[in-house]
């Protein structure tokens, strides 16, 4: 296997095990801890964790058809950008209450964008 499709491939199941951990976790821990509006919030980060861990699985069995590709990698790591700023200042401020966490929240929903986007660029260009 390429080492990019590797590397693709193995952030996608640690993001999707992690996923699945946080959201056993918020359904099990938090869910008498948290106010209803912090477990939505946090609920959200799960939901969007698990569509974009999954959205990486898609570019890396990509990769595995085409390991030259650059937009390919870049649509790939703009879904770890896009996980660990929108799902990260989410669970945060799930977490900690703090809505100044909020602000970093569009970053990442801006990273995810970008990653479809790039992925929609790299499908249409072969």
């Amino acid at each position: 296997m390429n080492p990019a499709a590797r590397r693709t491939l193995t952030l996608a199941a640690l993001a999707g095990a992690l996923a699945v951990m946080t959201g056993a976790f918020g359904a099990h821990a938090l869910k008498a801890r948290l106010t209803p509006d912090l477990l939505v919030v946090w609920q959200t980060a799960v939901q969007y964790h698990f569509w974009h861990a999954l959205a990486l699985g898609l570019i890396g069995v990509l990769t595995l058809h085409r390991p030259d590709s650059r937009a390919l990698r870049v649509a790939g790591w703009l879904m770890v950008v896009g996980l660990l700023l929108f799902s990260g200042s989410l669970y945060a401020l799930a977490l900690t209450g703090l809505r100044g966490l909020g602000a970093v929240t569009p970053l990442g929903g801006l990273a995810f964008i970008a990653g479809w986007l790039v992925l929609a660029w790299a499908a249409w260009r072969r």
